[in-house]
């Protein structure tokens, strides 16, 4: 299953770079693509580039090429390759010629080995780049130019760190650049080394981290400078930029090389590994000591000319297979190079089929099975026959002897003992724990004979991702290997891993019962050295559970040796030995022999497709030319030389790069002229198909067809295929099923036949004298149908047809489709891939993701045989998408495009307290609660409907929904009996009804009226002039009760005044209040001759007039007495008080005096001498203040004191007053069971007696009654009065000068 993830997919492998060329010279351009026979296009400043003059434009295999020749001034400028939906973009930049000889001068040559094997070289200004300089540093982004942000940058990165070179000791600084201009915040930028060391942690004096950002351009620039670099530094490095919804990274590569004398030649690079593979396409990031020098290849050139001259002294008479089976895995290499054997794979297929002869043993006839499995608590028995029936026999654990006990008896079975009859001999083991048990068999005087052990127990050393080994010798691997090692009671036995030098090597170790417990503490040694984990990550340890892990990354021959785990219970012990990796030749070239005009052809095959190599004539290069040419395909390297001439008899020579190695052969010059009758015979095809109808030939795609035809005729006759052009209908993609592969055959015609003639490219013809080879790199479906070898020649000529089928991946199935989505659920459907890849599909896998997520996650882990799938277990309302792939005998397909978004959603639950509010004869009011759970799809309304008791049809109460909580039902038939249901419905359909638990009677029910009057109704209603007055007084009744509103006990008239009634409640509304609206108001509710009264108490009240009469009785001093009445007009309610204020005559600021001061006279004090004021007074009640104030005419004076002050002659004055109040009692209406107070102010000298009367009895000796008498104001507390305590209250106040009274009403009210 394909790993979903944040990083695009590119159709290329290698994405072409950027160059610098001098003027006058060619521009090579080269990418590859992943597959091939993938369309491609280049495009120059945004135009397509067809082939002409000035560019060139080649395809071989998935290599493309375009090549600029002659580049101008007009040729720089941004270039970019397209295949498929991948982009790519790079510069050309056109330089003068001088400068280019300056920027090359100091460049080392391609050919000194620092380019990697299988690379082709690269234009001398682009090296130029990353060269090392004299000075021992390089960069891999020159800071001198600032390259302009692209139009529409691939990814996030405006320019990639490149790959760079550097000397020991010198300094490289990588450059990347991001497009800041679509960012609303920073990029997130981190380098890496490898595949996890994160560079920001290792930052320090050699390595830096730089940023900066450019506002002209909006380009941020990201640079890592590296410092004295070290032959670890080299390897493959990674940039990773990340913003909120984006994300791209860029792999490069560092090669740090050894620093060399300005005479010196560069031999080490020939020995240098690179860190690019063949290529140079990107290789794993486990390469990181890519850089380390390499001397195997020295050795290589010795072993390779020992085998070629033991090759030649082989006896051909020898039996390969016996030597074989006879020789030790690590030789196996050696002797199939020696005798030319190349399929080594069959050949160890065949090797494993072979049994080994095991040695014959005296003592022995039937020994120890070489292991034995038994569980926990069961019992085991080991048991061998023996030649000799009285020897000795004697038994051993882990080489001590085994006495005899309850656990173990060794015994002999067998009644009748004859000599040389077998005997057997048993040992029968009660197993309680795991251990490690060697048992031995021992004869007197004899040697050790056989041994064995318990399955589960000791080592079990075995290769992951290798070929199977044969018997028990160990083989040596061509992929990475890991050495699987189990512990028990680390008591392991040694065994050796071989692994070639170069590979990444795994020992892994796994505790069995009580052994390597889960927290133990463990020590790794080699050769008795602890193990460390060090900066360049040489050794990583890793611990899953019981199991422990060694990883060597890319060993080496320094590691072999012998490792081993502590613990405090024990050791284990493994030996590791590295091999040297060889390149292998397949086929080597041959001597020639060839007459003048002929063609030539020198061709060989080595192990390594992406090895690239030298031809050498006579020790010298050979230069390509029109009439030689030098060819690499895959494994194979041809060289043709065409038109034969006597000056081209020589030794011909191939010699791999970076292999010390040589292939060499002759060429023999051929000229005699012989007259003779030739012989003639027909042309005829060998092939091996009975009835001319070979077989279908069946390749996978991608693979490699070779069509070898052998042939004969004298004279040698013309060779030539054709291929039958078909066109028939696809097969429809179902899983696999019994049809035969055949049936789609029937639907093909035949309409052309194409001619193939080319002898070079991914579809070539090559033909000898004996043989025609037919070849396709990489099949594709294009390739398949029928084709046609024809021979001819004078005589005659032979006709064969083979049918050639590609099989393939099925094709990407159309985007499913969701359907019955609900609350974690859907059902996903799907149509069956347009194309099968000619085998029949065997089932799906079906992935879905969140729609905002990059990370899919599969469904299914068994194939999906049916063409729909129910998902479960979503989350309801996340939005989610799905994909699927087809799955054939091949593989898998690229997956298909996603589904529509789509939300799981579940229908909302029952509403609540679904209740009947109100029947008549023709109507039903329901009322109920929103449900308790909605669910993400909100709720879009309500449906109602009913049905007649003991039916089953359901009727809507309303077309559509309905989004209230209550709804009126109309038009139904008086007296019927129902049942009412309420269903709550969303995006995802209705949910579950509730229904009304009894059937409800449509019929009116007398109800006697009654109004419900509000508590805050039953108290006089005071309010403000001008205010809105709003009195709701809700009232019962069955029918609708008739109300009648009155004032004073008279009809409500006029406009101001006005009356809504509704079914349930009653209005009275006055939009703004005077002071004539104020009164008694009683509604009355009848219902024939039933009724219900209630009485409410407006007073609209307003603020007071100002007081009058204010006059200035007196001054002396600094003081000034003031005098007024009470105003004309209270405002309709209490008065509160007044405010008296002053205001010098000069400022005229006035200042309050006395505030809430509620007698008719006052005394202002503290005034200035020689100033004159002013004084107003206002009066208060509950509105407010009185809008206008009245105020002294004339100002009063405060005079100077003379000199000497002559104190005036007062007559003495009588201050003795009859008593009088002031301030009379008002009458009061309150509710019973609140504690009332009664207020009133008097006046009189000497200070009055006051009594308290109620209806004329004295209220002095009452305990219920408070009295209190406070600077004039009289006050009466009755406490929690009752109806009883209504009536007229006198107040009395009585002194030598005279009495007064006054009264008031009080009346107390019931609550209702």
């Amino acid at each position: 299953m394909p790993e979903p993830g944040k990083k695009p997919v590119s159709a290329f492998s290698k994405k072409p770079r950027s160059v610098e060329v001098a003027a006058g010279g060619p521009a090579v351009f080269e990418a590859e693509t992943e597959r091939a026979g993938v369309k491609v296009r280049w495009q120059h400043r945004g135009s397509d580039i067809s082939a002409s003059d000035k560019y060139i434009l080649a395809a071989e295999g998935t290599r493309h090429t375009l090549t600029v020749r002659e580049v101008g001034p007009a040729d720089q400028g941004a270039y970019a390759v397209i295949a498929g939906s991948s982009k790519v973009k790079f510069e050309l930049k056109v330089i003068e010629a001088e400068k280019a000889e300056a920027m090359l001068a100091p460049a080392p040559s391609p050919a000194e080995g620092t380019q990697a094997p299988g690379e082709a070289p690269a234009p001398a200004a682009e090296l130029g780049g990353s060269a090392p300089s004299p000075e021992g540093s390089s960069s891999a982004a020159p800071s001198g130019t600032t390259p302009e942000a692209p139009d529409d940058p691939i990814g996030l990165f405006v320019m990639r760190p490149q790959d760079g070179e550097v000397t020991v000791g010198g300094s490289i600084t990588f450059s990347a650049r991001v497009a800041g201009a679509s960012l609303l915040k920073p990029p997130v930028v981190k380098w890496f080394k490898g595949k996890w060391v994160d560079l920001s942690s290792k930052v320090g004096q050699h390595l830096q981290l730089h940023d900066s950002y450019d506002r002209a351009s909006k380009v941020y620039l990201f640079e890592l400078h590296i410092t004295d670099a070290q032959p670890a530094s080299a390897g493959g490095y990674r940039c990773e930029v990340s913003t909120k919804d984006k994300f791209d990274c860029s792999n490069f590569n560092l090669t740090v090389h050894e620093a060399m004398g300005p005479g010196d030649l560069d031999l080490l690079s020939a020995f240098r590994r690179t860190s690019l593979a063949g290529g140079g396409r990107r290789i794993s990031d486990s390469h990181e000591d890519a850089g380390i020098l390499d001397f195997s290849s020295l050795l290589k050139k010795s072993s390779f000319r020992a085998s070629r001259d033991s090759k030649l002294e082989a006896p051909a008479e020898e039996d390969v297979w016996e030597i074989l089976r006879q020789a030790p895995p690590s030789e196996y290499e050696r002797i199939a190079f020696q005798y030319g054997v190349t399929d080594l794979r069959g050949m160890l297929k065949r090797l494993k089929g072979m049994r080994r002869d095991e040695k014959k043993s005296t003592a022995f006839q039937k020994k120890l099975e070489p292991a034995y499995q038994v569980s926990k608590g069961h019992k085991i028995r080991l048991t061998v026959e023996l030649a000799d029936p009285d020897a000795e026999v004697k038994w051993l654990k882990n080489g001590q002897e085994i006495q005899m006990s309850g656990r173990c008896s060794p015994g002999s079975g067998g009644l009748g003992r004859r000599w040389g009859s077998p005997q057997p001999h048993l040992l029968p083991i009660s197993t309680h724990v795991s251990m490690t048990l060697w048992l031995s068999a021992h004869l007197s005087g004899s040697d050790f004979l056989s041994s064995c052990s318990c399955p589960s127990l000791p080592l079990s050393p075995f290769v992951s991702g290798s070929l199977p080994p044969v018997g028990n010798a160990p083989m040596t691997p061509s992929v990475p290997q890991q050495v699987h090692l189990r512990v028990h009671r680390c008591q392991a036995h040694p065994d050796h891993q071989p692994v070639l030098a170069g590979r990444r090597c795994s020992l892994p170790v796994h505790g069995g019962w009580g052994e390597v417990q889960h927290r133990a503490l463990c020590q790794r040694l080699k050769d008795g050295v602890e193990l460390t984990r060090e900066e360049t990550f040489k050794y990583r340890f890793k611990k899953d559970g019981r199991r422990h892990h060694l990883i060597i990354n890319e060993a080496t021959l320094e590691d072999a040796g012998h490792y081993a785990l502590r613990t405090s219970g024990g050791q284990a012990l493994a030996e590791l030995i590295v091999q040297e990796k060889k390149l292998e030749v397949y086929q080597s070239i041959a001597d020639l022999t060839v007459g003048a005009k002929d063609q030539a052809v020198f061709k060989c095959e080595v192990s390594d497709e992406n090895v690239r190599g030298v031809w050498l004539k006579n020790g010298k290069e050979l230069v390509p030319n029109s009439r030689i040419k030098v060819s690499h395909i895959g494994r194979v390297h041809k060289l043709t030389i065409d038109d034969v001439t006597p000056a081209d008899e020589a030794d011909y020579s191939f010699v791999p790069e970076g292999f010390a190695c040589n292939l060499s052969a002759k060429l023999h010059f051929m000229e005699v002229k012989i007259d003779f009758v030739p012989r003639q015979e027909p042309p005829k095809i060998h092939l091996d198909c009975p009835g001319r109808v070979p077989d279908t030939i069946v390749v996978v795609a991608g693979n490699k067809l070779r069509l070898d035809v052998p042939i004969s005729g004298d004279p040698a006759p013309t060779v030539i295929w054709q291929k039958a052009v078909t066109q028939g209908n696809k097969a429809s993609a179902r899983p696999a099923s019994d049809a035969p592969e055949d049936a789609a055959d029937s639907n093909e015609w035949v309409f052309d036949k194409k001619l193939l003639c080319e002898t070079e490219g991914r579809v070539r013809v090559e033909t000898t004298k004996d043989r025609s080879i037919f070849t396709v790199e990489g099949a594709e479906k294009e390739d398949e149908g029928i084709y046609t070898v024809t021979v001819k020649n004078p005589v005659g000529e032979d006709q064969v047809n083979l049918t050639v089928k590609v099989i393939d991946v099925p094709d990407a199935p159309a985007a499913p489709k969701i359907s019955n989505v609900g609350e974690d659920s859907c059902m996903v459907q799907w149509e069956p891939p347009a194309y099968d890849g000619g085998q029949p599909v065997l089932g799906y896998i079906l992935e879905r993701k969140k729609k905002k997520s990059y990370r899919w996650m599969r469904l299914n882990f068994d194939l999906i045989r049916e063409l729909s799938h129910e998902a479960r277990r979503m989350i309801e309302g996340v939005v989610y998408e799905t994909r699927v792939y087809a799955v054939n005998a091949i593989g898998m397909s690229r997956p298909s495009p996603a589904s529509q978004p789509f939300m799981p959603i579940g229908p909302p639950s029952e509403p609540t307290h679904l209740a009947v509010e109100d029947v008549s004869d023709t109507t039903v009011s329901l009322k109920w609660r929103p449900p308790e759970r909605v669910g993400a799809g909100g709720l879009d309304g309500y449906s109602v409907e009913y049905c007649l008791e003991g039916c089953s049809e359901w009727v809507a109460a309303l077309q559509g929904l309905t989004e209230r909580t209550s709804m009126l039902v109309k038009d139904l038939p008086t007296g019927a009996r129902l049942l009412f249901r309420v269903r709550a419905h969303n995006m995802a359909g209705s949910g579950a009804p509730v229904t009304t638990t009894e059937p409800v009677t449509v019929q009116e029910i007398l109800q006697r009226p009654r109004l419900q009057l509000p508590r805050h109704l039953r108290q006089t209603i005071q309010k403000k002039v001008g205010e809105p007055v709003n009195l709701l007084i809700p009232f019962q009744g069955k029918p609708r009760p008739q109300v009648t509103w009155t004032k004073e006990g008279q009809p409500l008239v006029g406009e101001e005044v006005s009356v809504r009634n509704s079914p349930t409640d009653t209005i009275l509304f006055i939009r703004a209040a005077r002071r004539v609206h104020s009164g008694t108001y009683q509604v009355t509710v009848r219902i024939e001759n039933m009724e219900d009264k209630a009485t409410l108490v407006l007073q609209v009240v307003d603020k007071p007039s100002p007081p009058q009469d204010l006059q200035v009785t007196e001054a002396w001093g600094l003081n000034v007495a003031l005098e007024w009445k009470p105003p004309q007009d209270d405002g309709n309610t209490e008065l509160w008080g007044y405010t008296v204020q002053k205001a010098d005559k000069k400022t005229m600021e006035w200042f309050t005096v006395l505030e809430h001061y509620r007698r008719t006279h006052c005394v202002v004090p503290e005034l200035i001498i020689g100033n004159g004021y002013y004084f107003r007074v206002f009066s208060q009640n509950t509105v407010g203040s009185s809008d206008r104030a009245a105020t002294t005419k004339e100002p009063v004076f405060i005079p100077r004191p003379g000199i000497t002050y002559e104190p005036p002659n007062y007559k003495a004055l009588d201050f003795s007053e009859a008593p009088s109040f002031t301030q009379p009692l008002m009458n009061r209406s309150v509710i019973a069971g609140y504690n009332t107070m009664l207020c009133c102010a008097v006046r009189g000298s000497p200070k009055p007696k006051i009594s308290w009367f109620k209806n004329g009895l004295d209220l002095g000796e009452d305990a219920r009654f408070r009295m209190f008498s406070k600077q004039g104001v009289l006050t009466l507390e009755i406490r929690k009065p009752c109806p009883f305590d209504g009536g007229i209250y006198v107040c009395r106040a009585t002194n030598l000068q005279g009495e007064a009274q006054c009264e008031c009403r009080l009346e107390v009210r019931v609550p209702q």
